[in-house]
Formats: structure tokens, C-alpha cells, sequence
């Protein structure tokens, strides 16, 4: 079997775990043939295996780029089609406004609450897509669509979409420089219409796009359905629309602004969750996303993150090292995490158990604004926990203590994990963390806050309260530092679970059935050179009777 996968950023290109995600189902899967569309892809790609090939990338760039670089950046999405460099004459500038009108009427019409809820939203909804596709067929015949989406004709119909009768009220209230902004942001979301992925040779090919993400990253996939009937399977371990809502890039923007942007990436969301033949969120959090979005509950199928086990391995076995007295954070130092919540707990527990610790273990990241938040962080446990020393000549010492993953205290996750006997996450807002299965790998009980998907990945193997609480957080982590056997067991059911569910084997066997299960419902497509199946009877390529069976019948013959 073919597969298309369709990746943003992602592998061959990415370090991170969408990245290695992906190489673990290429690798996994060695009986299919892979077929990768890099969305986003720069730099050298990580080698592949033998049943893997980049078949195109594109880098589709930000808003801040010159002409110079966006010129490039054409030529390299569209190729050097001719109709392509070319400027738009009247036919082709009156089809695209009325695309792009259809499209724009879409994003600023009133909102679906549910599917089929009322006759303006579902005029909406299906408005957006016949704008979609419109500007998609017209894409693939002019080879692109240079600057149609930044022209002065898309700015005035979207003003006049905005000001139209039954327009949401935000999209009602924007003006001019929303406009410009909200255009800006629809070329890079939809520049790969104008990719030259649409080709026989590409992702007609293809016998299954699957999209490593919704939003644009599936985009293509949608394509190439609507071009080929070629079926679309979309896995989402964060919900992009959920980015979307969360994102602090858009913290500055004005609120008509904000309103359009969601607007149009909840259409885009609801569009391929339509049109996918199944869906594979990674947890429940992220499938009650995408039944709110409109998708059908029964080609959804969620399939956990496979995660490797073996690392953890030794940890696990030895379910009683670390000290005793040691609670254990890893993740990522930003506000979602609420460490502060986290250091008021401490405190109370510090009151009721003066030796416990607490190691706070960051995991690098770029992020220029991470270090102000962890300055803010560093500075309240200082006041919290001044440092303590055991005499008048001895060095003071603080009980929590600030660590980087990789560094001399933290080399590694097992190591870090197998240094404490609880395991604790504060966190207000989660998708999938990935921390806790770790922790269940290595047998470790676990205190968690309910957000996200931590109920799921639980399971009831460790101890679950209410976020932003941090009584009810020092109070469970008490309750596991003074019971050291309800602690081992419940790490030992922990890693038990962990190995059943989470799993990169079970990922894969996960995958290789839907991969089987949905081209078996795919029509039969025949390419140049492949030949007429059935033919010949299946008996002729059995030597032996059946064989000469078939020959002597006339029905067929085997082949040479």
C-alpha cells in the first residue's frame, strides 16, 4: 500500500515527538510504502528507511518575509508553471472573487452550535466549502494562485462579506487593518492549493493520505480526495484548533481580528472532520474536540500515543528506589503548569512533614519568555522555603530545588524519575502529557490535577484533584509519602497499565489495522502498468493441479 503522510514541520525535519512519531510508524510499518509531504520542511531530513521517500516539501515562510524571499518561496511551491507568473485576466479574476466570496461568506456567517442546527449555519458551512474547493480547481488549472489571496479584489470582498446581513457581530465590528491582517493570515493558511502535489505522479498515487494533523496539514489530503476519491485518515494528538484557541501569539490582536481567525480555522476543522474516513485522536480530551467541531462518532477511533517502554525498563523493576521522602515535577516552565500552586502545596506539606523535598526538573525550550516565568517561580520559593541548615556551621540548603533535564543532577528522564517517590503534576491546562506515562512506566505513583486527558492515561493507578486546589494537592501527596505499600502498589498497577495502553506496539498493530480496514472499503483504482486484476484465475498461480486445471479449462493461464 501507498500512504501519503502529511506532516507540518514535521518528519523527516523535526527533532521533536511529532517527528518521532511519524519515524516510528514508517519504521513500524515496513510492509507499506510511505510517500512523505513535508509542510513547513527545512533543513536536512533525518535518514530514511527503505520503504520511505520525500516525495515533495514545501516551506510555507511567515508574513514578515520581502519580496525577494516570498518570489522564491512561489517558485517553490508552484513550480515554474507559466499560467502561474502569470497575472490574473477577467475570466480568471471573476472566477476567484466568486470563489473567494463563497469562502468569505462562510467564515463571517453565524457559527454552527451543532450540526444541522439551523438553515443560516449549515448555508455557512457548506458556503466555506464550495469557496474551498472552488479556489482549489482553480488553482490547479492556473498552476497556483500568485498573490490572489493578498490582492485588493480579496480584501473588498471580504469587507463586503463582513458587512453583509447575517454576519457574525464580530466580523461586522473589523476594519480596515483587520482585513489586511485577517487576509494575510488566509494565504499562508491555504497556500497549499497552490502546491503542485495534485499530479498523478503525487498524491494521485497515493492509495491513503494520512495526515499527521488537522488544520492545513490536512488540507492537501482533502484534495486530493476531491481530485482522486483518495481516502483521508486524520490522527491528532493535539487538537489544532485547541492551539489555535490557547496560542499566545494572538494576545495582541484585536478582538474582530480574533473572531475571524477562529472563524476560519473552525470551519477548516469541521471541513476535514467531514470528509475524513476516519478520525485517530490520540485521547477522549481530543475526540470531545472534534464532536464539537461536528465530526461523526463513528469514524472516530481513538489510538494512544505509542511511547518507547524499554528506557524505563530497569526503573520499573526497581519500584522501590528513590528516596522516600522526595516528590518529583517534570515538564516544560510555563504558566499552564501552575507551579505556583504547586510551591503553596509544598509549603503545607513542608508543615506536616518537614522532610520532604520537592526537585522541579525543567525541560529545555526555546521560548525567549520561559525564563521570566521561571525567574518569577525561583523567586516565590525563595521566600517560601528560605534555606535551612542542620548547625551553626553548616551550609544552608533550599528543600526545593530547580533542575535542567540533561544537565549533572538530571541526566536523563529515568534517572530523574527513579529519584523521588511521588510524581506530581499541577498543571491547569493539558492535552496528552506525555510525563505521567513516563512516570507509569517507571512505576511510579502519581498526584495529578484533572485537566486534559490525565483521567484517561490514570486510569485509577494514581490520585487525581481538582486543578488550582493546592490544599487538595498537598493532601494527596501526604497520603502517598506516609503509605509507602499503597505507593508501590499503585506505581506497580501504574506500569502495568502503562505497558498495555501506551505502548509504541501497540500503536503500530493499531495502525496496520486501520491502514488494512480502510483500503478495503476504498473503490479498486487501476494505474498505467499494473495490469487487470482477475484476469487469471487465483488457481493459476498455484503450482500444481489447480494449474493445469485452469490452462486445460481455458479460463486462464499463469503467468511467465
Amino acid at each position: 500500500m501507498r500512504i501519503g503522510l502529511l506532516t507540518e514541520g514535521g518528519y523527516p525535519y523535526a527533532t521533536g515527538e511529532s517527528g518521532l512519531w511519524c519515524e516510528r510508524l514508517v519504521r513500524g510499518l515496513g510492509q507499506h510504502q510511505f510517500d512523505l509531504y513535508a509542510l513547513g520542511g527545512t533543513g536536512t531530513p533525518r535518514p530514511l528507511p527503505s520503504n520511505a521517500r520525500v516525495a515533495r516539501t514545501a516551506h510555507l515562510g511567515g508574513s514578515d518575509i520581502g519580496p525577494a524571499a516570498r518570489n522564491l518561496l512561489e517558485r517553490t511551491a508552484f513550480g515554474d508553471h507559466r499560467a502561474a507568473r502569470r497575472a490574473y485576466g477577467r475570466r480568471e479574476r471573476r472566477r476567484f472573487v466568486e470563489a473567494f466570496h463563497r469562502l468569505a461568506v462562510g467564515v463571517c456567517g453565524e457559527n454552527t452550535a451543532g450540526a444541522g442546527e439551523n438553515e443560516a449555519a449549515a448555508a455557512s458551512g457548506s458556503a466555506f466549502a464550495e469557496g474551498l474547493y472552488a479556489l482549489a480547481e482553480l488553482a490547479r488549472e492556473r498552476g497556483g494562485l500568485p498573490g490572489a489571496l493578498r490582492s485588493d479584489d480579496a480584501v473588498r470582498t471580504l469587507e463586503a462579506a463582513c458587512r453583509a446581513p447575517g454576519a457574525r457581530r464580530g466580523a461586522a465590528a473589523a476594519g480596515l487593518p483587520d482585513h489586511l491582517a485577517f487576509v494575510e493570515h488566509l494565504e499562508r493558511t491555504l497556500r497549499p492549493l497552490s502546491l503542485d502535489w495534485y499530479a498523478e505522479d503525487a498524491l494521485g498515487a497515493a492509495d491513503l493520505c494520512h495526515a499527521a494533523a488537522g488544520g492545513t496539514t490536512a488540507l492537501p489530503g482533502l484534495l486530493a480526495k476531491r481530485f482522486f476519491g483518495t481516502p483521508l485518515l486524520v490522527t491528532e494528538y493535539g487538537v489544532q484548533l485547541r492551539s489555535h484557541y490557547l496560542s499566545a501569539a494572538g494576545a495582541d490582536r484585536s478582538t474582530p481580528l480574533r473572531t475571524l481567525l477562529a472563524a476560519l480555522h473552525g470551519r477548516l476543522a469541521a471541513e476535514v472532520y467531514g470528509q475524513a474516513a476516519l478520525l485517530t485522536p490520540g485521547n477522549a480530551h481530543a475526540r470531545r474536540w472534534q464532536e464539537k467541531c461536528g465530526a461523526d462518532r463513528a469514524r472516530i477511533r481513538t489510538v494512544h500515543p505509542g511511547m518507547a517502554a524499554d528506557r524505563f525498563a530497569e526503573v520499573g523493576e526497581d519500584e522501590e528506589s528513590g528516596d522516600p521522602a522526595t516528590l518529583v515535577w517534570v515538564g516544560r516552565v510555563e504558566p499552564a503548569k501552575d507551579l505556583i500552586a504547586l510551591l503553596h502545596a509544598f509549603a503545607e506539606i513542608r508543615a506536616r512533614q518537614p522532610d520532604a523535598r520537592l526537585r522541579i526538573v525543567a525541560v529545555p525550550v526555546r521560548d525567549p519568555g520561559s525564563g521570566a516565568y521561571l525567574a518569577h517561580i525561583k523567586g516565590l520559593a525563595a521566600q517560601l522555603f528560605p534555606d535551612e541548615a542542620a548547625g551553626a556551621h553548616a551550609v544552608g540548603e533550599n528543600p526545593v530545588t530547580f533542575e535542567e533535564l540533561g544537565g549533572p543532577e538530571a541526566p536523563t528522564l529515568e534517572d530523574t524519575y527513579a529519584s523521588g517517590a511521588v510524581v506530581v503534576l499541577s498543571s491547569v491546562v493539558e492535552g496528552f502529557p506525555a510525563s505521567l506515562v513516563e512516570a507509569m512506566f517507571c512505576a511510579r505513583a502519581t498526584v495529578s490535577t484533572d485537566v486534559g486527558a490525565v483521567v484517561e492515561i490514570i486510569g485509577g493507578t494514581g490520585l487525581v484533584v481538582p486543578p488550582r486546589n493546592p490544599r487538595a494537592l498537598a493532601d494527596a501527596c501526604l497520603a502517598l509519602l506516609r503509605e509507602p505499600e499503597r505507593r508501590h502498589r499503585l506505581g506497580a498497577a501504574a506500569r502495568a497499565r502503562a505497558l498495555e495502553l501506551f505502548t509504541v506496539e501497540q500503536n503500530l498493530a493499531a495502525f496496520r489495522g486501520i491502514y488494512l480496514e480502510l483500503l478495503s472499503h476504498a473503490p479498486v483504482r487501476h494505474r498505467p502498468g499494473d495490469g487487470v486484476p482477475f484476469a487469471h484465475p487465483a488457481e493459476a498461480h498455484v503450482p500444481g493441479s489447480w494449474a493445469h486445471k485452469a490452462v486445460a479449462a481455458g479460463t486462464g493461464a499463469p503467468d511467465a
